[in-house]
């Protein structure tokens, strides 16, 4: 069942996006050369600890870090190491953050040093996936106009996009009953109705959407050692459009 938020409810988690989004822009101005994903976990930590708030998704089935840190060819779920960034890496942080019972998930990729022309295509066409989904967000439409926008565009530029992963319902829980692929046929799927609060978090592969897991049962990567990709935002639909809830200047689309 589709939990649907009240104002105040979607204002709690605001605030809570809010916090998670700072934490990204700090972990912007330290993404270097040298730096290790653990050493970027442990910013995140305490950084959303300072503010009041928890790293929701350490101890969540077990998962032990605050952060998933996916570097390269892990497409999501990468758990952070010793390991240094090396120039021409990518990497995806992704969190939830819970303040006061309320929760905002969102993913960023970031470049180390200087990167490949082919990585930042990647990464500015995963980022416009994620606008185009936000768009197709409106009352009345899908959850396929959201599939369905993203897999076009992903797919026009020559890219792939992952089929095992998708958005999610998110509130005081953090996956809740509605799911939000980022491929499939437009007019179909859950209707979008005012209240509803999820995420939008396209993965886009260089090479094909297959993937395969680790061994520690967590990280996904491409199974052709292909650069992956991925932007999320917690959004809720509003009377108007969908309003962003994980950017700095919370902003309608």
């Amino acid at each position: 069942m589709v939990i649907m938020k009240t104002a105040k409810e979607i204002g709690y988690m605001e605030e809570a996006g809010k916090i998670l989004t700072a934490c990204h822009r700090e972990i912007r101005n330290l993404i270097r050369p040298g730096i290790t994903t653990l050493e970027i976990d442990q910013f995140a930590e305490e950084f959303i600890r300072s503010h009041g708030a928890t790293p929701e998704q350490k101890g969540y089935k077990g998962y032990p870090f605050a952060t998933c840190a996916s570097v390269n060819d892990e497409i999501c779920h990468g758990f952070p190491t010793k390991d240094s960034l090396k120039d021409g890496d990518i990497v995806k942080i992704d969190m939830v953050v819970n303040l006061q019972g309320w929760l905002a998930d969102s993913a960023w990729t970031y470049p180390v040093g200087q990167i490949s022309k082919e990585a930042e295509r990647l990464i500015k066409v995963t980022k416009e996936c994620l606008y185009l989904g936000i768009e197709a967000a409106i009352i009345g439409n899908r959850i396929g106009d959201i599939s369905h926008a993203i897999q076009t565009h992903a797919e026009g530029q020559g890219f792939s996009v992952v089929r095992d992963f998708m958005g999610h319902g998110i509130g005081q829980i953090m996956h809740e009953d509605l799911q939000v692929p980022h491929y499939g046929r437009p007019h179909r799927g859950e209707r979008l109705r005012e209240g509803m609060v999820f995420t939008i978090e396209p993965m886009i592969n260089i090479g094909s959407y297959h993937l395969k897991i680790d061994p520690n049962k967590w990280t996904a990567r491409t199974t052709d050692g292909s650069l992956s990709a991925q932007y999320e935002h917690t959004i809720a639909i509003t009377k108007n459009s969908p309003l962003v809830l994980t950017e700095q200047r919370t902003r309608k689309v």
